[in-house]
């Protein structure tokens, strides 16, 4: 089976074996392919070492190696450069790789040096190679509002694709394709940044310790041997289950693990030569099958326990403060009667409580200095108080004025769709994918950096410069795609709104990314971080 087949893994393996290994191909003949830790880490998110071995790549014996290192250019046949400056971290996802971008991004300490304009070039560039991996070029457009950040980035992103888009084989500028590539600052939704998510995913990567994707739990309570293992989408049950609600998912892992039992125990049963054939063919799968229910089963586990001892009863705080109503739709008329009984309850670490306040700060549009003084002396966060106070960099008001910035995404009516109580929020990031795939977003909030390019539905005036089609009616709208980018991380909540706008509406493939892929206290930390000065937050120069 090809690695990743289909989505963005799929397209930068296609890419790299059709221009370096399909081009220095000889039957029965070995290669060796060395690799620096990007090009490492790229290769490692897109294939298995038995994809490199069926491409005739093998590891190097050292005296081998010592050979190459002494006569390099010797060696080389040829160069080629392969413009791949993403990383493809699931099927509908990428990162930029870049987590000190959003101090450099929002920092004001950087808001009058180079080093903010060098950085959205990159992410420019790296934005375009992501585009011709996919062969797009696509319509750019994004959120307006009170900072030019969106607007910037969009601009030198739609320069640089006519850069890279300027000639064809025939010499003509190429045309605009389908898709549309939306640019968003981060500030445009705070509450899904700090929110607490009950979705397997989501909830896993926010209350368990997961390091670089890996997991770390005991099969047999706190004296068994500690395993790891790697949450990645090789694993089809992981995939399978990842953006349902924990409570289903417990049940799906419970089910299936009772059937597998039931199997085995029923060929057990039989002593027939051929019967333990059967059962010796079946086991090596029955092993792997288990073991990746008993991880899961582990890990949804884990999770319980993190939400019976304290989450459950945030949630419905959480819930009615993000929303605005209560489980049963009625407004709720003074967040602080909500927001209180939060803060009161000594169980609570202090994040949650954080993460509570911004909740209440965020439904009423920013509170007064002395409200939120009080509210600071209350938790006795003194020395965490620019977790709060430091969104207003990000455009989001924290004390509230008449002139704090109103740039609300109208929410679309979810009242029919069946959820859970304490999963009533969708994040805003949803409402936009739905909303640019049925053309319902406003070109005065959502302005586009070139004309407008063919609708969804197959409209839309060409401009002149472009090389004109035949009928953009007759064109691949089976194939059109949405791809969206968040300046200074996306929640796996708003991963898994690509998933869910894809398989909704299949027409339109939806891709979404960013910076680097944030959790609420790291992005806490982040926020905490942006009034400091560079030196003592330890960011690189370029």
């Amino acid at each position: 089976m090809a690695p990743a087949a289909g989505g963005l893994k799929g397209a930068v393996w296609h890419k790299l074996k059709s221009l370096v290994f399909d081009d220095c191909r000889k039957e029965e003949e070995w290669k060796v392919i060395l690799l620096d830790d990007y090009t490492t880490k790229l290769l490692s998110m897109c294939c298995k070492m038995t994809d490199l071995l069926a491409q005739g790549i093998t590891v190097c014996p050292d005296n081998l190696f010592n050979k190459i290192k002494s006569s390099c250019a010797r060696s080389i046949r040829k160069c080629k450069e392969i413009n791949i400056s993403f990383f493809p971290y699931e099927s509908r996802v990428f990162t930029l790789n870049v987590p000190d971008a959003f101090y450099r991004c929002y920092s004001p300490t950087l808001e009058k040096t180079k080093d903010k304009d060098a950085l959205m070039q990159v992410m420019a560039e790296q934005i375009v190679t992501l585009c011709a991996t996919l062969d797009e070029n696509p319509g750019v457009r994004y959120k307006s509002g009170p900072s030019d950040r969106a607007s910037k980035l969009a601009q030198l992103v739609e320069k640089k694709l006519e850069d890279y888009y300027k000639t064809d084989e025939s010499s003509q500028i190429k045309a605009k394709t389908h898709s549309q590539l939306i640019i968003i600052d981060r500030g445009f939704d705070p509450v899904s940044t700090v929110l607490h998510e009950l979705t397997f995913q989501a909830m896993a990567y926010d209350l368990l310790p997961i390091e670089n994707d890996t997991y770390k739990y005991k099969t047999e309570g706190s004296t068994g041997k500690e395993r790891e293992a790697i949450l990645e989408e090789d694993d089809e049950l992981w995939v399978k289950i990842r953006h349902k609600h924990i409570a289903d998912v417990i049940e799906e892992i419970s089910k299936l693990l009772k059937e597998v039992s039931a199997k085995r125990k029923a060929t057990e049963g039989k002593l027939s030569i051929s019967a333990l054939t059967q059962l010796m063919k079946k086991m090596p799968h029955y092993r792997k099958e288990l073991s990746r229910q008993v991880v899961h089963l582990n890990l949804a586990e884990d999770c319980m326990n993190k939400f019976k001892s304290n989450i459950e009863r945030l949630c419905k705080a959480e819930q009615d403060l993000a929303l605005g109503t209560d489980a049963e739709g009625q407004k709720v008329k003074d967040s602080m009667r909500v927001l209180l009984p939060v803060l009161l309850n000594k169980s609570h670490e202090t994040y949650d409580k954080i993460r509570a306040i911004l909740l209440y700060i965020f439904s009423t549009n920013g509170t007064t200095e002395e409200n939120l003084d009080k509210l600071i002396q209350n938790v006795q966060i003194e020395r965490d108080s620019d977790m709060i106070r430091n969104w207003k960099y990000l455009d989001v008001p924290v004390i509230s004025s008449p002139t704090a910035p109103q740039h609300k995404h109208p929410r679309r009516d979810r009242s029919s769709e069946e959820t859970y109580q304490l999963s009533r929020w969708t994040p805003v990031i949803k409402d936009v994918m739905e909303d640019a795939i049925e053309n319902k977003l406003n070109s005065k909030d959502w302005p586009y950096c070139s004309q407008c390019p063919p609708t969804w539905n197959g409209s839309g005036a060409v401009s002149a410069r472009q090389k004109p089609r035949a009928s953009y009616k007759e064109e691949r709208k089976s194939s059109a795609r949405l791809i969206i980018f968040v300046i200074g991380g996306i929640t796996y909540s708003e991963m898994r709104s690509a998933y869910e706008v894809s398989e909704a509406y299949k027409s339109c493939e939806v891709i979404i990314g960013s910076t680097h892929i944030l959790t609420p206290k790291r992005l806490l930390d982040d926020i905490k971080s942006l009034s400091k000065p560079k030196d003592v937050v330890c960011i690189k120069d370029e």
